[in-house]
């Protein structure tokens, strides 16, 4: 600075000196998904796939969860919690080609740790370790993935999950069908929109790819690209199991054939009847099974959504029976009775804006984790809270409804200077008497300061303290939205 002609010098000094600090902060922050011109219109310190919550948003998530909580509470579901990191081991293979997305936690000394993927591996070396061998069980907590996050449509890397699951020995398909009763409540009562619900058998697949001519060591790879039908063409599906897996143009052709069909009861009854479909011992039981499972949606009034998909995978590898998943559509809901009465070709379809829900039997998973392979058969459903979330913030701000953000029930305000203390004293005894109460925290507030703030925070009730209300021991309790008044005596207020 002693070479630049100017009289105070210090200014430059710290100038330059905040402006080395702020580059070597902006260097350090770069990633290759976040590179450093980024930041240069967008200065972000959150890591991708994540987000925080305004007051707004956590009133929501709130309501969201007291709904789904609620749903559980009331099919007789107790709650567990498990860490939020496991041991490696517990996580690897459970997965298939999705294990590369679990986040491993640095080597400390030995300990190989990730974090949790999922809530249902947890769950199952909870059961194995705790030899719990009867349990409906709900759990709702964060997890998390190294995908490519897609914050618009509800797609992060630390998300929340909230499952539902039946560990037990009961008689087929009576759990099944309870977990498909719940995710048809959750939907209906948080009034997202149209939904359906895809179910399919793992066993029915398997039985599918061997009378397809699939080799029995790529069931499980052509399996996770069947999966990937909601977000590719069968086109693109095809040309990846015949190009990239290896298999023949004939079987995948074949594949296509079954994967196109969607039904209901009937369509079971027909594939059983299938000449090729009947040579699987395995596809025949899954068929039986899902004959069972919709006798038991028509009891619970639920078939209107729910739709047999034979092009439904789900790609996780320790899926055994029953399969599910839930999606919304922009347009109408499938048509699934007229597809009952015959059609059982792929119905009409509305648009699919993503899925928000889904599950599955998994019989073999606990006995993964127990010493003597000792085997409970498991039933659940997980809901996909995050694009619930998305969804229900995009219909509040389209709505003109206001979103309340606190539950204060009254707040107690002065009409003249000097009476801190008497509003404090009345707030006390309203937190003491179970009313949630709200004071402003200055000495003279002006009393319209205070009607605003409830105006502007929902708050329904007003309790007004003035000279002449302390006088003749009374309390001015008014309505914000109808501005009525009443006086109470003061100890009978603290009923409000």
């Amino acid at each position: 600075c002693r070479h630049v002609a100017f009289t105070d010098c210090g200014y430059w000094t710290t100038w330059l000196g905040g402006l080395c600090h702020w580059t070597v902060l902006l260097l350090w922050c770069c990633t290759p998904e976040r590179p450093f011109w980024l930041f240069l219109f967008d200065f972000v310190l959150l890591s991708p796939g994540t987000r925080d919550y305004n007051p707004k948003q956590m009133a929501i998530r709130e309501k969201v969860f007291n709904t789904i909580i609620s749903c559980f509470k009331r099919h007789g579901a107790e709650n567990i919690d498990t860490p939020v990191f496991e041991l490696k081991e517990t996580l690897t293979g459970k997965y298939g080609e999705d294990s590369k997305l679990i986040y491993d936690l640095k080597d400390q000394g030995g300990e190989l740790l990730s974090l949790r993927y999922d809530l249902t591996v947890p769950f199952a070396r909870y059961l194995a370790m705790n030899k719990v061998t009867n349990i409906k069980r709900y759990h709702i907590a964060k997890v998390y993935r190294r995908d490519n996050p897609a914050m618009t449509r509800g797609r992060y890397r630390e998300f929340y999950q909230c499952d539902f699951d039946i560990a037990g020995q009961y008689d087929p398909m009576i759990p099944d069908a309870e977990c498909l009763k719940i995710v048809h409540e959750i939907l209906s009562e948080l009034e997202l929109g149209d939904f359906r619900i895809k179910v399919n058998d793992r066993r029915i697949l398997d039985g599918m790819f061997a009378v397809c001519g699939v080799p029995d060591d790529k069931f499980r790879t052509i399996c996770s690209t069947v999966d990937k039908l909601d977000k590719m063409s069968w086109e693109d599906v095809r040309s990846e199991m015949v190009k990239e897996k290896g298999l023949s143009e004939e079987a995948a052709d074949q594949i296509g054939q079954y994967v196109s069909l969607q039904g209901g009861m009937d369509l079971a009854e027909r594939l059983l009847q299938d000449a090729k479909m009947s040579q699987s011992k395995q596809a025949c039981a899954g068929l039986t099974d899902m004959k069972q499972l919709f006798s038991y949606l028509q009891l619970f009034q639920v078939t209107d959504k729910v739709v047999f998909d034979l092009s439904l995978a789900r790609g996780l590898d320790y899926y055994t029976g029953v399969i599910y998943e839930a999606i919304l559509t922009q347009t109408g809901p499938v048509p699934v009775a007229a597809a009952q009465n015959g059609a059982g070709e792929k119905a009409e379809e509305g648009v699919s804006v993503g899925s928000v829900a889904g599950g599955g039997r998994y019989d073999g998973l606990v006995g993964m984790f127990d010493p003597k392979g000792r085997k409970v058969p498991c039933v659940g459903v997980s809901i996909g809270i995050e694009r619930v979330f998305s969804i229900m913030e995009q219909k509040a701000e389209a709505s003109a409804e206001k979103v309340r953000t606190t539950e204060t029930q009254v707040m107690v305000a002065s009409a003249q200077k000097n009476l801190l203390e008497e509003r404090l004293r009345l707030t006390a005894e309203l937190w003491n008497a179970g009313i949630k109460a709200e004071v402003m925290y200055k000495k003279n507030p002006k009393l319209l300061s205070q009607l605003q703030h409830c105006e502007d925070s929902g708050i329904p009730l007003v309790a007004i303290l003035g000279e002449q209300e302390l006088k003749d021991g009374v309390v001015k309790l008014r309505t914000v939205h109808s501005r009525e008044e009443v006086r109470f005596s003061y100890t009978a207020s603290l009923s409000v």
